[in-house]
C-alpha cells in the first residue's frame, strides 16, 4: 500500500504528514507557507506525485450544532480545488484539538518558541493522519462546495 498524505490546511501555512509505505507509521513531512493558491497547489501536487500518494486526508473543523463556520467553508473550498487537480481520493477527518495535541507533543520533545511554531502544522497533520489510521471515519462529505 503506497503512502497516505494528511493535510492540516490553514490560510497562511499548510502542514503535511505522510505514512510509511505500509501505512503503519506516521511522519510529519513539512509545512508549506503559501502566498498564492497556484504556488500552494504546485507544491502539493509535487508532493503527491513524488511520494506516490494513494489517498489524501484533510483535517476538517467539526463544530457543535452543525454550523460549518468560516474555517469549515475554507477547508471545503480548498478540498474542491484540490480534487479538481488530482485523481487521488480525498477524505475529511475531524481535526478537533489536533494543533493543541501537536503542540503538546512538541513541548514534551523539548521544542519551544519559534522551533515549536515551525513544526506544529506538520505535527498537527500527523495527529490527523494517526486518527484516520485508528479508524477515524469520514466526518462529512469531502466537497459540497464548488467555490
Amino acid at each position: 500500500m503506497p503512502p497516505l498524505l494528511a493535510i492540516d490546511y490553514g490560510q497562511a501555512r499548510v502542514g503535511l504528514a505522510i505514512t510509511d509505505p505500509e501505512a503503519r507509521v506516521v511522519f510529519p513531512l513539512r509545512t508549506l507557507a503559501w502566498e498564492t493558491r497556484d504556488a500552494l497547489f504546485h507544491e502539493l501536487l509535487a508532493v503527491i506525485s513524488d511520494q506516490a500518494v494513494t489517498r489524501i486526508v484533510v483535517g476538517y473543523p467539526v463544530r457543535a450544532g452543525g454550523d460549518e463556520g468560516l474555517t469549515g467553508r475554507q477547508v471545503r473550498n480548498f478540498v474542491a480545488r484540490l480534487t479538481r487537480r488530482t485523481d487521488v481520493p480525498v477524505e475529511l477527518v475531524d481535526e478537533a484539538l489536533s494543533t493543541e495535541e501537536a503542540a503538546e507533543r512538541l513541548r514534551e520533545a523539548g521544542y519551544a518558541g519559534k522551533e515549536l511554531l515551525a513544526r506544529v502544522d506538520a505535527q498537527a497533520a500527523a495527529v490527523i493522519l494517526e486518527r484516520y489510521l485508528r479508524g477515524g471515519a469520514l466526518c462529512c462529505e469531502p466537497s459540497s462546495s464548488d467555490s
